[in-house]
């Protein structure tokens, strides 16, 4: 029998309470007391006070319907993938038929093809090139940040250097990944303008407002769907240990509270019990989706001046809001800091579609600004380009340099928690506009060519599976841990870099069996009609080039033809 326990020891010293972690093999006949007085110590005599968190028995993973659906579902989709290939490379590859006379829907699950459009790069003009390069980086920023917080709450034992090196000036950048999700919902705000303005008048935008829910319903939630049912099922068998129930309760977390992630709700239903932790950045987006039509209703088809003003307003009233309300809640700017309550700071902070939302509308601002300016040569003076760039990293360095006392164990000052809680997640997100602003006319130098480099292309379109994955496959690792992890920075990192190739993999075949199939589905069943033609632009100016706008170049297939049928 495997018994769990949290001890506290008091010490009467600065430090109130010590709380550890226990995990002890007993035979059934003996409890935990005569276990921890006979083997280890006279937990009376010093004190100690413990609380039994889990009893594990040999053989207590009973099979249950869901994994029995799972298996049938998981062999279906092999089947057909193994089908569809085979059509595919017949048709394609043996008979060398025309690719008009192939189906398109025998087609949607060969791995052949898939494989192909996965690797392939077709440059669209006015599509903005350096997205590719932020989503990496941002994608890898999440990562990171996982993995280092993951080690940090795990069982270590240096603790306190872990702490240590969390709250000191190295490990900066690791409390500022966060920021990183705030990336994800800028870019998000900006591609919803960029792909809708232009191309859709406002009555056919609310004439078809289901199709506009469904498109990105649909492409979020295969990939979704899969991992729920994966993490519900397959994933408690893999390993087993001491710190293992991890995995468990995560399994009956998505066997409980499956449907709350999938209705894209996990942020306010039940959001301590939530199914894939991580997915509550999935809820807000859809909710922002869901809320973006009143803000297209007034930049469609309407004076720029107009447009610019309820962009204004939206904007200013989210932060507005926003500031408000943790006035109200008095959030530490850091669940970490000893007055903080993580469950309380995620539940109703971090994970808050109010708190979150002013960089998605800041977002939408800048898809606007360069709808204005698509196909234009856009010139800016120098001066003004340099001004802007000093503004730019001010405003970024800034919220990187603040956190740092905030994260002292000795910071008491809840206004600038506050302001900071308010004001560095839309500041941050204005700093990064002006990056893809510059990058995409012309003024981004070496920053837009790196950007730009066609080596992220394939990671950007699996960026969304990676997002999926990632943190599953850390906790499953962390929690097959038999002894205690010493705590350096340079350790985690090495296993970042094993969760990250991992994760590259995982998600590479997530696409290529789920999302790149259900993608071509999608864009058969909702994108009839013929495309649209439209006559190229060609820009003589700086800099102006192509790149995918979306997680991957399906999706902009399909949002054209969806566009095409509006």
């Amino acid at each position: 029998m495997q018994q769990g326990l949290d001890a506290t020891f008091h010490t009467g010293r600065s430090l109130s309470s010590i709380a550890i972690s226990v995990a002890v093999c007993l035979p059934k006949a003996c409890t935990t007391r005569e276990a921890i007085d006979g083997l280890m110590f006279n937990s009376t005599a010093i004190g100690l006070q413990y609380e039994d968190m889990y009893c594990r028995l040999p053989n207590d993973k009973p099979w249950a319907a869901a994994d029995y659906v799972a298996i049938a579902l998981f062999s279906l989709i092999g089947l057909i993938t193994i089908l569809s290939t085979s059509y595919d490379v017949r048709h394609t590859v043996v008979l060398k038929t025309d690719p008009k006379r192939i189906s398109k829907l025998f087609q949607a699950f060969s791995l052949y093809t898939n494989t192909r459009r996965l690797f392939t790069y077709t440059p669209a003009t006015g599509t903005i090139e350096c997205l590719d390069g932020i989503r990496v980086f941002a994608i890898l920023w999440v990562i990171v940040g996982h993995t280092f917080l993951l080690h940090v709450n795990s069982t270590l034992t240096n603790p306190l250097d872990g702490i240590k090196w969390f709250t000191s000036l190295g490990g900066l950048w690791i409390n500022n990944a966060p920021m990183s999700v705030d990336s994800f919902f800028m870019i998000s705000g900006l591609l919803v303008v960029y792909t809708t303005v232009g191309k859709l008048t406002r009555r056919k935008l609310f004439q078809n407002l289901h199709l506009y829910y469904l498109n990105r319903l649909l492409r979020m939630f295969p990939i979704l769907a899969t991992f729920v049912l994966i993490q519900a099922t397959f994933l408690h068998w893999v390993s087993d240990g001491p710190m293992w129930n991890r995995v468990v309760f995560e399994t009956h977390n998505c066997r409980v509270f499956w449907w709350t992630t999938l209705l894209y709700i996990q942020n306010y239903a039940s959001p301590d019990r939530m199914c894939l932790p991580h997915s509550w950045y999935l809820a807000i987006d859809i909710q922002l989706h869901i809320l973006s039509p009143l803000v297209l209703f007034w930049i469609l088809g309407t004076r720029r001046r107009v447009a610019w003003v309820a962009l204004t307003i939206t904007t200013v009233a989210s932060i507005t809001a926003a500031t408000v309300y943790n006035t109200i809640k008095q959030f530490p700017s850091t669940p970490i800091a000893p007055h903080g309550d993580y469950t309380t700071f995620s539940n109703l902070y971090y994970f808050n579609t109010l708190t979150r939302c002013s960089p998605f509308f800041i977002g939408m601002m800048y898809g606007y600004l360069l709808h204005l300016c698509r196909g234009k040569i856009v010139v800016i003076p120098k001066t003004s380009v340099a001004i802007l760039w000093l503004c730019a990293f001010t405003l970024s360095t800034t919220v990187f340099g603040v956190t740092y006392p905030l994260f002292d164990v000795t910071w008491r000052n809840q206004t600038v928690d506050t302001l900071y809680n308010s004001l560095a997640r839309p500041a941050w997100a204005v700093a990064l506009g002006w990056l893809v602003f510059a990058c995409h006319h012309g003024y981004g130098g070496p920053i837009n060519w790196f950007l730009c480099l066609r080596i992220w292309k394939v990671p950007s379109r699996i960026s969304y599976a990676m997002y999926i994955t990632h943190f599953t496959i850390m906790i499953m690792f962390v929690s097959t841990v038999v002894v205690p992890f010493y705590f350096t920075a340079q350790s985690v990192m090495f296993n970042f870099y094993r969760d990250l190739v991992i994760t590259l993999v995982v998600s590479f075949i997530l696409t290529l069996f789920v999302d790149s199939p259900f993608s071509t589905l999608i864009k058969i069943f909702l994108g009839g009609g013929q495309r649209r033609t439209e006559k190229p632009v060609v820009v003589d100016g700086p800099k102006n080039l192509p790149s995918t706008v979306a997680y991957n170049q399906a999706y902009v297939d399909t949002e054209s033809k969806i566009v095409a049928k509006l």
